[in-house]
């Protein structure tokens, strides 16, 4: 134990740090979700109290689980079968009360119980949106506020969805025993869709804030979840694609809140560090030869970040993995990406006719109508591009995304009046 006085970012950092092992370890005790947020804050309400006295203890979750333990039994009036609850003091000076919890909670066990979490929060009844408030609540510790925000919803109307997620886990099955190595395995393949849906709603929320808050979280759970499986290349492409992604946030839009589009996006404002940890762990991944869909997404984005200009980027490479990509995981999406890449090697007649074909799948989708529109701009088709981009204005996500649009039909008219004067 320390004897210097903890500061408040340091606890602050501290117990946002421990939180997923914590209420994991305590939601396997009481196998209650509830229970083991309510104990995990009251073991933190006791930290706040207890540390800028006495300092920090040697395994901070350890100390925390134990106070929250007992905190949540006595709670529940079960102390007559345990010993009594030690003082504040008592607890810091964990030469009697950590030493025995953290020779029982080792590494192993923390991995099976950070994963029964998420695992937890994917359950497969909940619907995404389910899924993603739930983790964003129970693992990161997210305000219900916070997250509401973020989802462009109520308070009321998210805390409800957190509040149905829960039942509905109560009323199913959930298995609290350390998994074997074919659930690990499909849990993490439901884990990592899910980071990659709270990594997705960030980087498509209409403001900063939002955007930064849920891709750096989902970032974050990306670095836990490659903490329990180290040599797993698709989680290592998982978390290479979200930092690949995220480094170019600061250039993605402009001061007024416009889409910046990739090739026309100052390469300057891309963050260089995680940049670097990125291509680093899509070069690890991609030396297992096990590739998979993460890994050869993050792979494009690699060949994006590697390319000092536009005209430097390796098109025909992002080319030959989106077509790699459409056999591993085929989707109308993946291939309008392919069509992006396409137009840049042969030209846009080529893009477009892997465009048409995804009208129907693709018909409520604003990218397709997008794309569609600035394909048919550049072969000179104008009315057709400016009905498509007319599609897509109406079927916009965010204002920026509808401005963007607008600003391309601006461009349009404004060629067209410069024919009509040659004429």
């Amino acid at each position: 134990m320390s004897g210097d006085s903890p500061d408040a970012a340091w606890l602050a950092a501290s117990l946002a740090a421990a939180r997923p092992r914590v209420v994991a370890a305590l939601s396997r005790v009481f196998r209650d979700l509830d229970t083991a947020e309510e104990a995990f804050q009251e073991a933190s309400l006791r930290a706040l109290r207890t540390w800028p006295r006495t300092g920090p203890p040697r395994d901070v979750a350890a100390w925390l689980i134990l106070v929250g333990r007992n905190a949540a039994l006595d709670g529940r009036r079960h102390l007559a079968r345990l010993a009594t609850l030690p003082s504040d003091e008592a607890l810091s000076d964990l030469g009697d009360a950590e030493t025995p919890l953290a020779e029982t909670i080792d590494a192993g066990a923390y991995r099976d119980d950070i994963l029964r979490l998420l695992f937890v929060c994917c359950h497969p009844d909940l619907p995404a949106t389910q899924q993603i408030a739930l983790a964003l609540r129970i693992v990161s510790g997210l305000s219900v506020p916070r997250i509401a925000r973020a989802f462009l919803v109520s308070e009321a109307a998210m805390e409800q969805r957190i509040t149905r997620a829960k039942a509905r886990i109560a009323r199913s099955p959930v298995p609290y025993g350390a998994p074997g190595p074919a659930e690990r395995a499909e849990r993490r393949a439901a884990v990592s869709a899910m980071l990659y849906l709270v990594f997705n709603a960030g980087y498509s929320a209409a403001t900063g804030t939002e955007r930064g808050e849920l891709c750096d979280e989902a970032i974050r759970l990306g670095r836990l979840l490659l903490r329990l499986f180290a040599t797993d290349p698709e989680t290592m492409g998982l978390l290479a694609l979200m930092l690949l992604q995220h480094a170019r946030s600061p250039a993605r839009f402009d001061a007024d809140g416009g889409i910046v589009l990739l090739e026309e996006q100052d390469r300057g404002l891309w963050r260089k560090a995680p940049i670097a940890e990125g291509l680093a762990l899509v070069d690890k991944a991609m030396r297992h030869r096990a590739p998979g869909p993460y890994q050869v997404q993050a792979a494009i984005a690699g060949l994006h970040a590697r390319a000092a200009r536009p005209r430097d980027t390796d098109w025909a490479g992002i080319d030959a993995l989106y077509a790699t990509l459409e056999r591993m995981q085929p989707s109308p999406v993946v291939t309008l990406n392919r069509a992006v890449a396409a137009a840049k090697v042969a030209g846009p007649a080529t893009g477009l006719a892997l465009v048409e074909p995804l009208a129907g799948p693709l018909q409520g989708y604003f990218h397709f109508h997008g794309l569609r529109g600035a394909l048919l701009q550049q072969l000179g088709r104008t009315a057709e591009a400016r009905e498509a981009m007319g599609r897509a204005i109406a079927l916009a996500g965010t204002p920026a995304e509808a401005a963007h649009i607008r600003l391309q039909l601006d461009r349009l008219a404004g060629d067209g009046s410069k024919d009509r004067e040659r004429i």
